[in-house]
């Protein structure tokens, strides 16, 4: 018999060191301690936060479910769109299994859920251009009235999106949810800590303080259900979805193809043509042909970027070609795909340098490498229920492996899933 009711929290940037970290706290610990866990989990490529929410709720890598970046292809855009929509994803979702076994769905802040079909729906998505409003987005995009309450209760907790007040916002509005409309299936996404180890660096102590007052707000969650009288009848489930990296500096590869012809602009600034672009994914990037069948502009561009990476620190690990990018799980539709080495990080932008120093003027840490090629890169999982042992360590697992685990605790299975049930966890 499956538990009444499912909560899975997302601590977005949480990795197996902070793992470490979070088991010596009170409420993570409290949690830990009746549950199967992994601090060994393998993330996928690119490891960003719209590719690994959707693995985490598909069991895909990002080449299969359609969410292969955080942004959309859009050159000559400077601030393009996230892939925000539900529609993006191909295939079947852990909440789409929830809701055929009847189950109500409550989710705040879980990325690529703009206008899915959940119950309560307080989506992620934020303004790229000028004209465009913060609450009459998300108003559009996620649950009229549930979102108007949640802003009329708790709206003046947010600055924003900075931390941690957004995560403050998100917490009240969760609890509030978790009393008012006791889902059968919750999920909400947390991002104080990934935003303070982009801002300050990994190791900082605006991470580490982030990291505490997740302990807390895990505390909030626990004690609610107390409250509620619910908690033998709940299972928690605590996640990560990538580790991080220091950067020292930013690469501006658009920059180096604006210099070789390759990006074409007219006279007020407004992209003209484009033979060769750049989308970055931080510590990795995708390189499209506008033609993909010139063969001949593909050999130059590899040699160019052999040679620039050459003559730059080997700044650039890996040149992947769209085999290779396919085979790790990513874009199939990219020319190539691109590694930068530790220390270093790929951006869109054209103006400036082609490398610079991220100084105060870009982040101090990020993602988005391969789990294959970075050491130390693994993220944790954490998992309770009924019929879920208790205590047991999990091993090495990957990222892929937690929505058919999840459908299991569900009550369903994702028939397509690349990933497995861990079913030595059941009891």
């Amino acid at each position: 018999m499956k538990d009444k009711h499912i909560i899975i929290i997302s601590l977005d940037a949480v990795d197996k060191n902070d793992f470490n970290i979070l088991k010596e706290l009170p409420n993570f610990k409290k949690v830990l301690d009746k549950s199967s866990y992994s601090c060994e989990v393998e993330t996928v490529y690119p490891s960003l936060t719209y590719p690994a929410h959707t693995t985490i709720v598909t069991g895909k890598y990002p080449k299969n479910h359609g969410i292969i970046n955080n942004i959309v292809v859009k050159p000559g855009d400077n601030n393009p769109d996230w892939l925000w929509h539900k529609h993006n994803i191909n295939g079947e979702t852990i909440y789409d299994l929830a809701k055929e076994q009847g189950m109500t769905i409550a989710s705040l802040l879980w990325p690529v859920t703009a206008k899915a079909n959940i119950d309560y729906n307080l989506p992620e998505i934020f303004p790229t251009k000028p004209w465009q409003n913060q609450i009459l987005l998300s108003l559009l995009n996620g649950s009229k009235a549930y979102q108007f309450k949640l802003n009329a209760k708790f709206g003046t907790l947010r600055n924003g999106i900075n931390q941690p007040e957004l995560d403050n916002f998100v917490m009240a509005s969760l609890l509030n949810t978790l009393r008012e409309k006791q889902p059968g299936l919750t999920m909400v996404h947390l991002t104080d800590v990934d935003s303070k180890r982009h801002e300050h660096g990994y190791n900082s102590p605006e991470a580490l303080y982030s990291l505490k007052r997740h302990d807390s707000r895990i505390g909030e969650i626990l004690n609610c259900l107390h409250l509620m009288g619910v908690e033998e009848e709940t299972s928690i489930i605590i996640l990560g979805d990538h580790s991080f990296k220091d950067a020292d500096y930013v690469i501006k590869l658009n920059k180096l193809f604006v210099d070789k012809g390759w990006i074409l602009f007219d006279e007020k600034g407004k992209l003209n043509e484009w033979l060769v672009f750049m989308n970055f994914c931080d510590g990795s990037a995708y390189i499209y042909l506008n033609d993909k069948e010139n063969i001949e502009l593909l050999k130059l561009v590899k040699s160019t970027l052999m040679e620039f990476s050459k003559n730059n620190n080997d700044c650039i690990e890996a040149i992947l070609s769209n085999e290779e990018a396919i085979k790790l799980g990513a874009d199939p539709n990219c020319s190539l795909m691109i590694e930068a080495k530790e220390g270093y990080y790929f951006i869109n932008d054209i103006d400036g340098e082609i490398i610079e120093a991220t100084g105060d003027k870009y982040h101090k840490a990020t993602h988005g490498y391969s789990p294959k090629a970075k050491q130390d890169y693994e993220t944790f999982f954490v998992i309770s229920g009924k019929n879920v042992k208790k205590n047991f360590n999990i091993g090495k697992m990957r990222l892929i492996d937690e929505g058919p685990t999840i459908a299991k605790l569900i009550g369903g299975k994702l028939s397509d899933a690349d990933g497995k049930v861990l079913n030595h966890i059941f009891i």
